[in-house]
């Protein structure tokens, strides 16, 4: 029997520096459809799930997912590795991706990838991303772990940041869970300095200029189609490149043991208007 795979997309509306993201407007739908419809363009057969919270605000989000005819779990709010462990067994996964709604440029090529590194290497490993050591530009998040994984996991994990984050007490634990990481194939490290994701008005700007510069041509446009958009347009790069290397690892860098401090930047206190 194949595995059963499920990809869970965690989405909320609350976001203290950019509320609602997950609905802003691409080419006509919310930001979230045009991120599930490019989770649904990879190869491997998986079960899609809107993970949110319980909480009436995200109300909206389980009506959008509706809409787009994806199943939507509500769990709880900041416990992201509850939500995560509770909808893996609600569809009795195997095999469980997390991939965060606030990457809608993701490549499904790239998940592909990392998912067939996980198959060839089936036994071998817990836990596999593209993240431990980053190479990718950022918002190409991929990682997958067996129901096993993730389950140890949720029994064991204590600090705020394991249950928040869902998967550092995994990759945290190299010495309780064997730990795979795919890199970028061209060994080019891009994830300080591309930042592909959202958290600020500015990357909604970028996103929403790829989405009309390269949607129109081709709905399954790639990384290295955006990579060549902006080195032929660089006010593109530019939207949003004071915000590159700016992560959540910024506000943990003393409690990881993983994580260096290189690996992470303060964000900038100026803004930058869009191009």
């Amino acid at each position: 029997m194949k595995d059963k795979i499920l990809i869970v997309i965690q989405a909320r509306m609350a976001s203290s520096r950019l509320p609602g993201k997950v609905m802003l407007p691409i080419l006509g739908k919310s930001l979230l459809a045009r991120m599930i419809e490019r989770l649904q363009m990879i190869k491997h057969k998986a079960q899609l799930v809107v993970a949110t919270s319980e909480t009436a605000d995200d109300d909206i989000i389980e009506t959008e997912a509706n809409a787009i005819g994806i199943p939507c779990f509500r769990g709880s709010l900041n416990n992201l590795l509850d939500r995560h462990y509770q909808a893996a067994k609600l569809y009795n996964a195997d095999v469980v991706l997390k991939i965060p709604s606030d990457c809608p440029l993701i490549d499904p090529k790239i998940i592909d990838e990392v998912l067939d590194y996980f198959f060839a290497n089936r036994g071998q490993f817990d836990f596999v991303s593209n993240l431990h050591p980053a190479t990718y530009p950022d918002g190409n998040d991929v990682e997958i772990m067996t129901i096993e994984c993730l389950t140890n996991a949720w029994e064991n994990a204590t600090r705020p940041l394991e249950l928040e984050h869902t998967t550092p007490y995994i990759w945290e634990n190299p010495e309780l869970f064997s730990i795979g990481n795919f890199a970028w194939p061209t060994g080019l490290d891009y994830s300080m300095s591309h930042r592909f994701t959202i958290d600020y008005a500015e990357d909604y700007y970028f996103i929403e200029r790829i989405f009309r510069e390269l949607y129109p041509e081709n709905n399954a446009f790639s990384c290295r189609e955006i990579l060549d958009l902006l080195e032929q347009k660089p006010e593109i790069y530019n939207i949003n490149a004071q915000y590159a290397g700016v992560n959540w690892y910024r506000h943990h860098i003393d409690e990881l043991k993983t994580v260096s401090a290189d690996k992470t930047r303060q964000a900038p206190t100026t803004t930058i208007q869009e191009q």
